[in-house]
């Protein structure tokens, strides 16, 4: 219904809403953050305003927990190390691989020896987050950018349960924040907390800029949770270029509002991206149902995207538990392991 900047593909629907209702289609709740109070804190070095440092503690209590009780096990045993690390040598067995004969060592030792390998199970975690204006509102349970940050929180500390290092990249129509990957509590703090207070410069989106950033910074085979409303165009050789680097998982944010408009009369959108403001008759049956189909064609050629590029694809709603989706994805990967 309005356009995004930059030349951007159109938006399909529009970031904000202000109707007879009297909502408003801003940001809402923890996901929105006002200036540092008097009250700040530090955490991790850096001072964060007590709101926000309450809200890091009930996600990480709350999120540590559903790691513990409902995740453990399953992402260690389906994301696996990327490769294999020399162990030692020995003496050769009846059995083993010629291809890992030590001619070198075998010379020497006027004996048969090979080498033995481990598979690495440390991984790097690296999170995408699209920090744009269109996650900063939510109609339902909470605003988009607090469900990205509950579905890093969970990632993160599935991660670093097993060893593993998280990394993230924020972005906008710049990239705004790059957090090199490491290990720890600590860090998985850190990264919950700069989705949840950094404050973005800018308020577009590009995901392409954010896609060729990972693969530049990222040398090693990760796993890639890319969290986004996806409402941007223009990042599809991007995506197929990461992909053949890396394990991508999309995990796209919809919130009901997305999907449908309210019948509230005239009502007045905004795209929180660009302040584009246009007046909507959604007494319209017409227009409800055309907006309908228009954001159903969307959704269904993004996930056509992700299924052409045999990539995982996670739908987390806004009025919903993100912890649901996040243990389809780790079922759908065990089993399909099994298969192998």
């Amino acid at each position: 219904m309005t356009l995004r900047s930059g030349g951007k593909q159109p938006d399909p629907r529009s970031s904000g809403q202000q109707g007879p209702s009297g909502q408003q289609g801003g940001a809402a709740g923890p996901g929105a953050r006002s200036a540092p109070s008097a009250g700040a804190k530090k955490l991790g070095g850096a001072e964060v305003p007590q709101d926000l440092l309450r809200d890091l503690m009930r996600l990480k209590i709350r999120t540590k927990h559903l790691v513990s009780d409902q995740l453990s096990g399953a992402y260690s045993s389906i994301f696996r190390g990327q490769g294999l690390s020399f162990s030692e040598v020995r003496g050769y067995q009846p059995g083993d691989d010629i291809r890992w004969i030590d001619w070198n060592v075998s010379a020497r030792m006027s004996d048969t020896f090979v080498k033995i390998f481990v598979e690495e199970r440390e991984m790097t975690v690296m999170i995408v987050v699209d920090s744009s204006q269109s996650t900063a509102w939510g109609t339902r349970r909470a605003p988009k950018s607090l469900v990205a940050a509950e579905v890093a929180a969970l990632a993160a500390f599935s991660a670093t349960n097993n060893n593993d290092q998280v990394g993230l990249i924020l972005a906008t129509d710049i990239i705004e924040k790059i957090l090199p990957p490491k290990k720890g509590d600590r860090q998985v703090m850190r990264v919950v907390r700069e989705i949840l207070g950094h404050k973005p410069q800018y308020t577009g989106t590009n995901l392409k800029l954010a896609l060729e950033t990972l693969v530049m910074v990222t040398k090693r085979k990760s796993v890639v949770f890319l969290i986004s409303d996806f409402y941007a165009g223009g990042f599809e050789r991007a995506l197929a270029l990461a992909a053949a680097k890396h394990d991508v998982i999309p995990v796209m944010i919809v919130d009901p509002r997305d999907e449908e408009l309210p019948n509230v009369g005239l009502a007045s959108f905004q795209d929180l991206e660009t302040g584009d403001e246009v007046l909507v008759d959604t007494g319209s049956s017409r227009v409800r149902a055309h907006y309908k189909e228009t954001m159903r064609a969307f959704r269904a050629e993004r996930e056509k995207l992700f299924r052409k590029l045999s990539l995982d694809t996670v739908i987390v709603r806004t009025e919903e538990s993100v912890v649901g989706p996040i243990r389809k994805l780790f079922d759908k990967r065990a089993r399909r392991g099994r298969r192998r």
